[in-house]
């Protein structure tokens, strides 16, 4: 899931029933800010996820683990695995090697489970 932008935000006011009225006015620098800071946390979680999946994902000649870098556009929010095979491997193999039984199939899934408190201590210090 991708960190979206914030858009669109109008300056309003209300009038309550004893007479009180409150405008708020959003300064637009701030908005700038705010989509400058989502795009940097969400580069910076894309491009964690690449480097903490490789030690899971299978590996015989590397092109698979290569095929998620050149697949995924840093900061879109969505890594992509585009080698023709990368949907085979993931979901209809099993899930370690007998080369190494951290790599195997669901890599992605197996990887949160492993790194959650990681990539959560990542979201909320930057």
């Amino acid at each position: 899931m991708a960190l979206k932008p914030v858009r669109n935000l109008q300056d309003a006011s209300a009038q309550g029933p004893n007479g009180i009225s409150v405008k708020i006015t959003w300064n637009a620098g701030a908005l700038a800010r705010v989509n400058g800071i989502i795009s940097k946390k969400q580069e910076l979680i894309d491009s964690e996820v690449l480097r903490l999946c490789s030690p899971f994902v299978p590996f015989r000649t590397g092109a698979l683990e290569q095929s998620g870098t050149m697949g995924t556009v840093i900061g879109s929010g969505e890594v992509k695995y585009i080698a023709p095979y990368a949907r085979h491997q993931y979901y209809r193999t099993a899930r370690t090697r007998s080369y190494d039984p951290r790599r195997g199939g669901m890599w992605f899934e197996r990887m949160k489970t492993a790194n959650k408190t990681e990539i959560l201590r990542l979201i909320n210090q930057t």
